[in-house]
């Protein structure tokens, strides 16, 4: 199978390399506008040869979307204007609803098939990937029941070799959920980022006493702001009622710190823990 990876970074990367880790024969064809990214991907082995994007699009069997949501929102109707009869067309990005939309009338939709692979890290570039990054994670798929179902069922077969876990929901909803558990906790390691760089003028000291509950945290404040800016403007009303509660909690702890109301304090973080009963929940399932 030809197959373009269309951004091949850290999530266009690893799908490439965590396939070619279980399955002989595919051909990898990369497409970016990173004349450098694409040297890269060459020289790791993640594609077998670069093209431009019309030229890899009408060469494929799938094409892989795994640019910023933004650069997706022109991709997909360009990529579909050019595909194939019968091949694919898929995207990696962490909004939904706008994708869907955007297609929702073309002739060839029934070839697009809308995921979200819940997997990363705060690293990017060709250099980030590496063929573990979706094991056991779970993979989104959206308004499956408008893409065919003998594309669909290739797409799962692939993720499920990738051993990622298959949930299917509306874009709407998936927007609104992803907003609370992913793009919120990136804004919150941004804002803790800035935060301590305003009041900690002393680098020194921040490298000095910063543990890793401060490491841990602030991690996702290494993120590519290329990626980030345009998901949170594409998913902003729902981030922004995400970061409504978030503030709403905030302004309680302040409140309790403010007063010295020491048991109400304990009593809000214990009521916190119960994310670890969950979170075990969703490692064991």
């Amino acid at each position: 199978m030809k197959i373009s990876i269309v951004g091949v970074g850290l999530l266009g990367g690893s799908f490439a390399l965590g396939l070619k880790s279980i399955e002989n024969g595919h051909h990898f064809i990369g497409v970016d506008t990173n004349a450098a990214h694409g040297k890269l991907a060459k020289q790791l082995g993640i594609v077998d040869e670069m093209m431009h994007f019309t030229q890899a699009v009408k060469s494929s069997d799938l094409v892989v979307l795994a640019t910023p949501v933004n650069v997706i929102n022109r991709q997909l109707i360009e990529a579909l204007n050019i595909l194939p009869q019968k091949a694919i067309l898929i995207d990696l990005g962490s909004t939904k609803s706008s994708f869907n939309n955007i297609v929702e009338n073309h002739p060839k939709r029934e070839q697009y098939i809308s995921c979200h692979p819940i997997a990363g890290t705060e690293n990017s570039g060709p250099e980030a990937a590496f063929a573990g990054l979706f094991k056991t994670k779970q993979l989104i798929i959206c308004e499956k029941e408008k893409s065919n179902k003998a594309y669909l069922a290739k797409i799962v077969d692939i993720f499920k070799k990738l051993d990622m876990h298959i949930t299917y929901m509306p874009s709407d909803e998936h927007d609104r959920h992803i907003a609370y558990v992913s793009h919120l906790s990136h804004i919150s390691s941004f804002a803790l980022g800035l935060t301590v760089l305003e009041k900690e003028k002393d680098e020194k000291s921040i490298f000095t006493m910063a543990g890793s509950g401060f490491s841990s945290t602030v991690r996702l404040a290494k993120s590519s702001p290329d990626m980030w800016a345009p998901i949170l403007k594409q998913n902003a009303s729902n981030v922004s009622c995400a970061l409504d509660a978030y503030i709403k909690q905030l302004t309680k702890f302040k409140q309790i710190i403010d007063d010295g109301a020491e048991e109400q304090s304990h009593q809000m973080m214990e009521k916190a823990n119960e994310i670890r009963r969950v979170l075990m929940g969703i490692e064991k399932g």
